[in-house]
């Protein structure tokens, strides 16, 4: 007997489409609701025979996390296999996408399509390419409590204050899949280390480190702790570094009278000039204009 595939109907279920016309209606009244909404939510439990095949592609992004069993979703000629504990984010796409359980082991997933005003840039700053691939993550509880959050919220109706909450908890949804809070004990003692690194920058803004320094004060090899760094901030450990004492900078001239030069020593740097240019590079004003335009805003 030939087993029948279908997109949903599975026992458990919980499942939210919103009409066109209602974001229509929405964004109308409150633009920042098109930057980021969902427009269907669904829990599968034990998806057996789930199965969709999508032509034409599909105008949202598809979040797919998957908390048992296994799946798989292909993108034109590219198949990628879901897991248990793992996620996909699928970008909007024309090309022909097809996904589904596992005939012997379906997954149990929740599920988010979620478009925007510009989801080619939304996609674009936050990597989030078609040919990526499911990542592991560890248990997502809250992933799963913003999930019901932003259900419920739909649940309730779609009036201006549901779907404000719901796009609202959507963005907190994302970023748990995206920015993941480690959970192993190892990560923990390395997260451990690299605030206590970023603890000793602060102290140290007005003098000169280098990442030997830096990485001898967490017993570390140079190399290892820049890699470990850069992973947990998105920096390197001098740009970070160079990073405080800007905004060190930026309180110094904002809440006092120091002449420029003073300011500069003050965060290590002995050439006012170096520290103009620097200073200039990364907030496109010189020091001198920046704390007139700050002043500026505050008397007016």
């Amino acid at each position: 007997m030939k087993t029948v595939k279908r997109r949903d109907g599975f026992a458990g279920q919980q499942l939210i489409s919103l009409p066109d016309a209602v974001w229509k209606n929405a964004i109308k009244a409150n633009t920042v609701l098109g930057q980021l909404y969902i427009t269907h939510i669904g829990y599968f439990p034990k998806a057996a025979f789930h199965y969709r095949d999508r032509k034409n592609g599909c105008t949202d992004n598809i979040l797919i996390y998957c908390t048992g069993g296994k799946g798989w979703y292909i993108i034109g000629n590219r198949r990628f296999e879901v897991g248990t504990n793992e996620f996909a984010i699928i970008p909007a796409t024309t090309a022909h996408l097809r996904y589904g359980s596992d005939d012997a082991n379906p997954w149990t997933i929740y599920w988010v399509h979620f478009s925007g005003k510009d989801m080619e840039t939304f996609n674009r700053n936050f990597n989030i390419g078609p040919l990526d691939g499911p990542r592991h993550i560890h248990a997502n509880e809250k992933g799963i409590e913003l999930w019901n959050a932003m259900f419920q919220s739909l649940k309730m109706g779609f009036g201006k204050d549901n779907l404000s909450k719901a796009s609202l908890y959507l963005y907190h949804f994302i970023a748990t899949f995206l920015y993941p809070e480690k959970a192993s004990g190892e990560q923990s003692v390395i997260n451990d280390r690299i605030n206590e690194t970023v603890q000793y920058m602060q102290q140290q803004l007005s003098a000169t480190l280098t990442v030997e320094d830096l990485a001898r004060k967490i017993d570390l090899s140079p190399s290892h702790f820049s890699s470990l760094f850069k992973q947990a901030t998105g920096m390197s450990p001098l740009s970070y570094f160079i990073h405080l004492k800007l905004q060190k900078a930026c309180l110094l001239l904002y809440t006092t009278d120091m002449k420029i030069k003073d300011v500069a020593v003050a965060i290590g740097y002995d050439d006012p000039f170096h520290f103009s240019r620097l200073f200039k590079k990364s907030m496109d004003v010189s020091p001198e204009l920046y704390r007139g335009l700050r002043r500026k805003e505050n008397i007016n």
